[in-house]
């Protein structure tokens, strides 16, 4: 396998490393602003827990702007200004944030507005710099290769969270409004520089002819193409997909460590890290995903579809031991569930995504990044809504139900009812990735999904 950046099969596993490092950066700004400033607003600043919650709610819900960006890099033919201008918002973003916060202490109107703006941008930045990475990696990594470079992708991301709250945490200390700008603002700055000189010149070496053709095309309105991807029978099946899998996944982030907590008695230390083995079996997942696509092309491991639906179906059965898990209380072994949990999370989430590449340029062209985007966005409105209605969920249960057990252990069996429809999605998806004895998830040769 060459290292190097463009080859005759397309990007080499270098020039992928590469392009993982604007995931690792963009990762870097996020987690700063969903964890440390999202702390200090609670902790340091005593303002309600919601606040936070509302501002990230905001970050997601600007992300159904997506399939406008992504029709904007289509209609562009380049992915590159959009993943460096989105950075570019991105970091602006994730200062504005950052003084918003420090400026709450003496000015908490003026701060929140502040807050509310910057959390807008963040969304904006995420959005277009996400979804025409996604999109150029798709049309510069050769197909075989997908699979992996998707996992990849992922993993250099959380890389991304892991260095950043690692590093921040002890510039963080102690704490001041100062302090938070500058930490913030250094973190912003060297995203945006190693974003910029991951990305600088891929595109350029490895499509410079489709970009011309691109642009001496006819312009087609954004509506009449969203339209026309919607109307794509596994576009749409797969948007729908999205964000049913998604909203169980993060249906979970609210109820996990409460429950550890008020069925099974476990300390703050103890349910952190339960939370801790559940986020390595995420990441245990992932790599099973990335191992997956590395040796495909030499060995039948199934396809990424059939990696999913399974993902999904584990998923199901994880939740359905946490339902037996609240019955039996006590003795019950939580940490091994957790860490099953997490596996099967991973591995759906990442032949997902895996599944995203591989089906974003089957269909109509010229729509890869509008397509990308209506999947973009429909995983954002899931995660926005999914912490929000799994909470909501665990209220109403324990309304209507006497024991607190037997309350997680109805929003337990929502969840996993919800991963069993997706998995049924999934299957729906009927020209999703054949297989393919020479290359992995392919379609057939001589056809096509419908649309194209």
């Amino acid at each position: 396998m060459s290292a190097a950046i463009g080859t005759g099969e397309g990007l080499g596993w270098l020039g992928i490393f590469r392009l993982g490092l604007v995931q690792t950066a963009l990762g870097a700004i996020v987690v700063l602003t969903t964890s440390a400033i999202n702390r200090v607003m609670v902790v340091e600043l005593a303002l309600p827990a919601t606040l936070p919650g509302v501002l990230v709610a905001v970050h997601y819900a600007v992300q159904i702007l997506r399939p406008r960006m992504g029709y904007g890099s289509d209609m562009g033919g380049q992915r590159t200004p959009w993943i460096i201008g989105g950075m570019a918002v991105l970091a602006i973003g994730g200062i504005g944030a950052a003084a918003a916060t420090a400026l709450m202490a003496s000015a908490p109107t003026l701060g929140l507005m502040l807050a509310i703006a910057a959390f807008l941008l963040i969304g904006i930045g995420v959005g277009a710099a996400g979804t025409s990475l996604l999109v150029l990696l798709a049309a510069v990594v050769a197909e075989r290769r997908r699979p992996a470079a998707a996992s990849i992708v992922w993993i250099m991301m959380i890389a991304g969270f892991v260095v950043t709250t690692a590093i921040a945490g002890r510039l963080l200390d102690p704490y001041s409004g100062q302090r938070l700008i500058v930490v913030a603002s250094g973190v912003s700055a060297l995203a945006f520089l190693l974003a910029v000189i991951a990305v600088w010149g891929i595109e350029a070496r490895q499509v410079p002819l489709r970009n011309a053709l691109v642009q001496a095309g006819p312009r087609t309105p954004f509506r009449q193409a969203l339209g026309e991807v919607w109307a794509e029978p596994d576009s749409r099946r797969f948007t729908v997909f999205v964000f049913v899998s998604m909203l169980a996944y993060s249906a979970q982030d609210l109820v996990l460590e409460p429950f550890a907590g008020q069925v099974f008695g476990l300390s703050l230390g103890e349910t952190t890290s339960l939370a801790s083995i559940q986020h390595g079996g995420v990441l245990a997942g992932m790599i099973v995903i990335a191992m997956v696509g590395i040796f495909a092309s030499r060995t039948r491991f199934g396809t990424m579809r059939g990696w999913t639906i399974g993902g999904c179906a584990a998923a199901t059965l994880a939740m359905l031991m946490l339902v037996v898990a609240s019955q039996v209380g006590p003795g019950w072994p939580l940490g091994a569930s957790f860490f099953v949990l997490g596996l099967a999370n991973g591995v759906f989430a990442a032949a997902a995504i895996a599944s995203m590449m591989l089906m974003v340029g089957k269909g109509r062209e010229r729509r890869e990044g509008v397509r990308m985007g209506m999947w973009g966005a429909a995983q954002a409105i899931a995660f926005g809504l999914g912490s929000l209605a799994g909470a909501v969920a665990l209220d109403l249960a324990r309304l209507a139900l006497a024991e607190t057990a037997s309350a997680y252990a109805a929003v337990f069996l929502a969840d996993a009812l919800l991963f069993g429809i997706a998995g049924l999605l999934a299957l729906r998806i009927g020209a999703w990735q054949r297989r393919s004895a020479v290359t992995f998830g392919t379609f057939p040769p001589g056809k096509q999904a419908v649309g194209g």
